[in-house]
This record gives structure tokens, C-alpha cells and sequence, in this order.
């Protein structure tokens, strides 16, 4: 007799789990904020910070586009549309201004970027670790010094009695008044702030130096690559990431140059070659009272630094494969 034969159940597939991430994984957070509480509170001031003196000054940008009494509402009174856009946009004055602006910005650009890096190559050669740490003290100084002292060390040095007029009439020349001719204004201007950030910029490229793998230069000189080349095809690929994130922070604030140096440097005999965006705005608001229309040069301004912002993002992403974000 033949043994009966056995069912066998039909296999079932198991239950779908609902669609989203993991229980434990949407948890996560919480678990990581209980547990280093003490660490994420640290950020608190910082973004309180931001909060109050970033983003919600940002609503006053209204009042370019609405009239502003001193004294009335701090959002203006009334809707006046493209009206102080139209204003700036037609002043001869401006376009002045926004090319001095250009100018100082590109200058900048070209003199304080560079050259930190220059100066981070040649501390990496130098070997006497006493001679590297005294140039390093001495480049890294001038940052910690005020803005007010800088320009006070800058109107004494060129002042007619100064040390480079006197420097000038014992070489049998006459005294040049370096700080009413508006030529001179962008050599002094361009020279203090290579003085004053050259050396403070090298510090995140001698960081960024120590993460090269010294076997890439083993490497190197095993193919007979001398120091040039080493440098070319090893140091400067390794903090090209530094490089591109600096350049990118550098043109977001090309627009913003240096407001308080010029402000505290310059005068009315130097305007045409010394008054930038943010001095003339700073003129327009609280020496004529026009806030509405500094508003609106404000905010014309800020675009133009988002824009090259996003600009110099977008094209470092598509060619050297580097961005902020």
C-alpha cells in the first residue's frame, strides 16, 4: 500500500514593509541629539547669531521697492515699484562707483588669491624649522592688527612728513601727497591688503599640505621629476580642493571689497578711483537719508555677489570636479 502523499503548503512571500525609511534609521537622529545634547547646544549662539543679524535684516530689502520716512513704518510707506532701481541705473555717478568697484575687487582678486599660495610653496621647501616659524610669525601679524590701525599706519607712512616722503627728498626727489592723488589710491589700497592677508591666507594651504601622501613624491623623483615638477604635478593637484574652495568664497565676496579700509583711506579728492558700491551706499543711506534708494543698490549688489557665487560654483563643479556643494 502506497503511503498517501503530502500536501505541502503553498510558500507565501512576506509582508511588504510600508514604504520610507527604517524605524530605527528615522530615530537616529533623536538618539544622536539625546546623547550629545551638550555637543549640538554649542550651536545654538552661532545660529542665533545668523538668525538675527543675517537672514532677518534680509526683510528690509523692501524698501527698495517702497518709499522709506525716516521715523514711519520700517517696511516704507507706500509701493513705489522699480523706481530707485530706474534712479541708480541712470546716475553716472554709480556706474563710476560700480567700476571702481570692478576694478579694486579684480585687483584684489588677483593679488591677495595667489599669492598665499606662493607664499605656502615656499615655507613647505624650507627646511630650518626656526627661519619657517619666524616668517610664519611675522606673515601671520598684520591680520590680528584693527582695520583703524592699519589705516593709520598706512596715512602715517604716506603722510608729507612720512617715512616714504622723507625716503624721497633724500633721494633728491619731491614730496608726492600719496593720499589726495586718486592714481596713487589703488597701488596703496591693493599694497596694505597684501601686507595684511597674504600671511593669514597661508595657514588652510600648509594645512592643506600636510594630507599629501609622501609616497606620491617617492613616486615622483623614482620617475626623475625635479622640485618644479613635483610641485607641479604633485603639491598643487593635492590642495587643488583648497584652492577652488577659496577662489569660490573669494568671488562671493568680490562685490563687498573692502568697505571699512576705504572708508577710513579715502576722500573726496580720491572718489574717482576710490569710491566703491559699498562706501557710495554708505553716503547715500546715512549722509543724504535716502535708505530706500541705498536699499536698492544694496540689493543690486547682493544679486551680483549670488550670482558669481553660483556662476564660479557651477563652472569649478564642471571642470576640475570641485565645488562647495
Amino acid at each position: 500500500m502506497s503511503a498517501p502523499a503530502t500536501v505541502t503548503a503553498p510558500a507565501t512571500d512576506p509582508p511588504a514593509r510600508p514604504p520610507g525609511p527604517p524605524r530605527a534609521a528615522r530615530r537616529t537622529w533623536r538618539r544622536a541629539l539625546r546623547r550629545d545634547w551638550q555637543l549640538y547646544s554649542l550651536a545654538i549662539l552661532p545660529l542665533l547669531f545668523f538668525l538675527v543679524f543675517r537672514y532677518l535684516p534680509m526683510l528690509g530689502n523692501v524698501i527698495a521697492f517702497r518709499r522709506f520716512q525716516p521715523g514711519g513704518s520700517i517696511f516704507g510707506e507706500y509701493w513705489v515699484g522699480l523706481r530707485y532701481v530706474k534712479m541708480f541705473l541712470a546716475d553716472p555717478t554709480f556706474w563710476n562707483v560700480f567700476t571702481n568697484t570692478l576694478v579694486l575687487g579684480g585687483l584684489t582678486l588677483l593679488f591677495c588669491f595667489p599669492l598665499p599660495i606662493v607664499l605656502a610653496l615656499l615655507l613647505n621647501e624650507v627646511r630650518a624649522r626656526r627661519l619657517k616659524r619666524f616668517v610664519q610669525s611675522v606673515s601671520y601679524l598684520p591680520h590680528f592688527l584693527s582695520i583703524v590701525i592699519v589705516a593709520a599706519m598706512v596715512m602715517q607712512l604716506l603722510s608729507m612728513d612720512g617715512t616714504v616722503n622723507s625716503l624721497v627728498t633724500s633721494a633728491g626727489g619731491d614730496a608726492v601727497p600719496f593720499l589726495q592723488r586718486p592714481e596713487w589710491f589703488r597701488t596703496i589700497y591693493i599694497s596694505s591688503e597684501v601686507w595684511q592677508t597674504v600671511g593669514w591666507g597661508t595657514i588652510l594651504y600648509l594645512a592643506a599640505l600636510t594630507t599629501i601622501d609622501e609616497d606620491l613624491y617617492e613616486a615622483s623623483r623614482i620617475d626623475g621629476a625635479n622640485r618644479w615638477r613635483q610641485t607641479w604635478h604633485v603639491t598643487l593637484p593635492g590642495i587643488r580642493p583648497t584652492m577652488v574652495t577659496l577662489l569660490i568664497l573669494n568671488i562671493g565676496t568680490f562685490m563687498a571689497v573692502g568697505f571699512e579700509k576705504i572708508l577710513l583711506l579715502y576722500n573726496p579728492l580720491t572718489y574717482p578711483t576710490a569710491d566703491v558700491i559699498s562706501t557710495y551706499l554708505f553716503r547715500m543711506g546715512f549722509g543724504s537719508s535716502n535708505f530706500s534708494y541705498a536699499a536698492a543698490i544694496g540689493l543690486f549688489e547682493a544679486v551680483i555677489g549670488l550670482v558669481l557665487v553660483l556662476s564660479a560654483n557651477l563652472i569649478a563643479r564642471r571642470t576640475v570636479g570641485t565645488s562647495l556643494w
